[in-house]
């Protein structure tokens, strides 16, 4: 029965997808501005879990900035989750127009060199990374959580491998990346690794926006066994539909930075982005939700 519904979801929700893709942008931003009314001032997804993440991070900011950063977010929510079903019929020279890839020429010369991680974050826009893949000989490696339904499952892998591109998911994540490593696959890898790891896997806790939180560690432990190189993968939006990116080195040579120094710096980047513009991060996820567990924290205190 189950699999019957996945499949009737997908007859259904297939075609009005393709429909909004290929929609033209003035269009396709009309459409985004009626998601935005409904989402926001009828359905109010998240919205008190949205409000309280921003005042916790900005105490010092007023009631009517918080509510001002909190419906700029929602208007970029829309925006992003659209592009990337945009993607579907999206050209690349379009592509390239809109999401502009700063300093291609250092992440060439680095690819010689070693291989690749790219810590990435829930930032303005991960969708149309994607065509990064253009610009690089070694084999691009997107991690990703699979979805319930295996036809959207599938539809989502084939949207961002659109340019050769591979999608794993997580649990396909360190078998994958130990065995290019073996292999001396040349690879690069992208992680979005502002997650909140669960409670009872946290190897190391931060201050993020002055907060305690567990951080991922994964990227940071897989770059130090396979040694490869490490960047953080900062996207801008411009304004809207228009996005750069740029590769921020952190670790050229892992081995030789401490434990969790690389997570620390990729959290310092991650924090300028959130104080300059907060409203392109993504604030519905409950990345605090763990905030006051620290256990090495309690036993000291």
């Amino acid at each position: 029965m189950k699999k019957t519904l996945h499949f009737l979801a997908y007859i259904i929700g297939f075609p009005i997808l393709w429909t909004i893709s290929v929609l033209p942008f003035p269009i396709f931003y009309l459409f985004s501005d009626l998601i935005f009314v409904l989402v926001f001032h009828i359905i109010g997804y998240r919205k008190k879990v949205v409000y309280n993440n921003i005042k916790l991070v900005f105490p010092d900011k007023s009631d009517k900035e918080i509510l001002l950063i909190r419906k700029k977010f929602y208007k970029h929510m829309c925006d992003m989750f659209l592009e990337m079903i945009k993607t579907m019929s999206m050209s690349e020279a379009e592509m390239r127009k809109r999401f502009q890839i700063t300093n291609i020429p250092y992440i060439q010369d680095l690819e010689k060199r070693k291989n690749i991680m790219l810590m990435a974050s829930h930032y303005a826009s991960w969708e149309w990374g994607i065509i990064l893949q253009r610009d690089i000989e070694a084999k691009a490696f997107g991690v990703y959580k699979r979805i319930r339904n295996p036809h959207f499952d599938k539809l989502v892998k084939n949207i961002r491998a659109k340019y050769n591109s591979v999608l794993i998911n997580t649990k396909e994540t360190i078998p994958t990346v130990l065995s290019n490593h073996r292999k001396g696959i040349k690879a690069i890898y992208g992680f979005v690794s502002d997650q909140s790891p669960k409670l009872n896997k946290a190897l190391h806790w931060v201050d993020f926006m002055n907060i305690n939180v567990p951080a991922f560690t994964g990227a940071e432990m897989l770059a130090k066994k396979c040694d490869l190189a490490v960047c953080y993968f900062k996207v801008e939006k411009i304004k809207r539909g228009y996005y750069k990116a740029t590769y921020i080195p952190l670790a050229e040579n892992p081995k030789e930075l401490d434990n969790y120094e690389i997570t620390d710096l990729f959290i310092k980047e991650l924090e300028k982005q959130l104080i300059e513009a907060p409203e392109y991060y993504l604030w519905t996820h409950k990345r605090w939700k763990h905030r006051g567990k620290n256990p090495n924290q309690k036993a000291t205190s």
